[in-house]
Parts: structure tokens; sequence; C-alpha cells
């Protein structure tokens, strides 16, 4: 291996880091919005709203995200309507057409994630809220989202790990991250395995870290887990004696 061109191979991948996690963290953020909307319209009893839900994730978790990120890039240009609206200065840039491909497929998955967090809080806690008079936002609020949150935070944790490789695909309609990047050195040095390990292990490092970044806010999430202070395990143990 050349390890000289293995070192400007990594500065040239790295470059394209901000862009990667940028199309990660947008489409993430605004997906777990329109998870938590697909969530409560499957848990709001009305039957509208829940076979609208499902039908959207049916739909999104059902075809290829290629394809989305086609038909989003390349199809909706194909209608005079959206030529011709407000959002076509947003629609004609492949960074929005790949954030919103990404965000439409994270929230499908994202959706059930998060509907199975609010299904697992028990019943004798919002039972318990609402005989101390707390209104339903409130009860939402303060009991319902803290809750589901940390039992949906690990299924959640894997779904944006899955969206951070998922932007390889915005690669398609001429993005440089990581992935365009490296397709780029490789046509232009044809050297694939070189490039390929460097744009593995990067990848392989953001995902480290942000396992470790979720791993954070499930331990503070959690007090139950986290190890007694010094002072009261020394309390504990001389009263023990």
């Amino acid at each position: 291996m050349d390890w000289e061109f293995t070192k400007e191979t990594f500065w040239s991948l790295a470059a394209a880091v901000p862009l990667t996690l940028s199309l990660a963290a947008t489409s993430t953020i605004l997906g777990a919005f329109l998870a938590l909307l697909l969530a409560l319209s499957r848990l709001s009893g009305i039957a509208v709203l829940d076979w609208i839900a499902r039908f959207y994730v049916f739909v999104f978790r059902g075809t290829p995200l290629l394809v989305q990120i086609f038909l989003i890039y390349y199809g909706l240009s194909q209608f005079p309507a959206v030529r011709h609206s407000l959002f076509w200065p947003i629609f004609r840039q492949p960074y929005w057409c790949a954030v919103l491909a990404l965000t439409l497929n994270t929230a499908a998955y994202a959706s059930e994630i998060v509907r199975g967090g609010l299904m697992s809080v028990p019943h004798g806690q919002v039972e318990a809220a609402r005989s101390a008079g707390m209104s339903r936002f409130m009860l939402f609020r303060r009991i319902v989202l803290p809750l589901a949150i940390r039992q949906a935070l690990p299924g959640y944790g894997n779904e944006m790990i899955s969206m951070v490789k998922a932007t390889s695909l915005a690669s398609i309609i001429t993005l440089m991250e990581i992935t365009g990047v490296a397709a780029k050195i490789i046509s232009e040095t044809y050297r694939a395995i070189e490039v390929f390990i460097v744009a593995g292990a990067i990848y392989l490092a953001i995902n480290f870290l942000l396992t470790r970044l979720v791993q954070l806010v499930e331990y503070w999430l959690s007090p139950h887990l986290r190890q007694p202070p010094q002072e009261l395990l020394a309390i504990t143990e001389g009263d023990a004696s």
C-alpha cells in the first residue's frame, strides 16, 4: 500500500466529512419530527390519520432509498406546477433533494421506533399523572415523552447510524460527500482498494463517535444505572455495619 497516496486520499475525503455530517444531521432532525407526527397519528385512534400513516410507512419502507432519491431529484422537475412554485429554488438543488429523500425515508423507519417507545410507557404512570390533575399536554411533555425517548433511544441510535451510511447515496445526484469524492479519486487514479479502505475507515470513525454519543445520552437518561456517589456509598456501608 502506498502510504503517501493513502495520506493524500485521507485529507481529500476528510474535506467532504462536513457535507456528510450536514446531510445526516439535517435529515435525522427533520425526520425525528415527522416520525413523531406519524407515530402520534398511528396512536391517535382516528382511522383516517392511522391509515395515512400506515400507507406512508408502507411506501417508504417498501421502496429502495435509491429509487426515492431519483424520483425526487429527477421526477419533481417534470411537473410544471413544481417548476413554477415557490419551492423550486429548493428542489432544483441536489442538496435539498437529498435531504428531502433521506428525511422521508428515515421518518418511515423511525416512526415505528417512536411508536414502540410511546407504547412502552407504563399505563400506571399515565393514570397516576392524570389523577394528579395534569393536562394532556403536560402529561405528554413530562411523563410520556421522556420515558418514550429513553425506551426508543437504542433503536433510534441504529437509525442514526444508518442515516450516516445512507448519505453515500447522495453522490449519485452530484453531491461530493465522502463517497462522491472517493468515486472521483478512483476515476482519476484507478486505485479503488486504498480509496475505499480510507473511506470505510472514515465512516467507521464517524459511527464510532455517534455510538458513544448515543450511549452517553442513554446513560444521562438512566439515573438508576449510574454508580452511587462515594459519600452515599460510604454512609450505606456504615449503616450496614
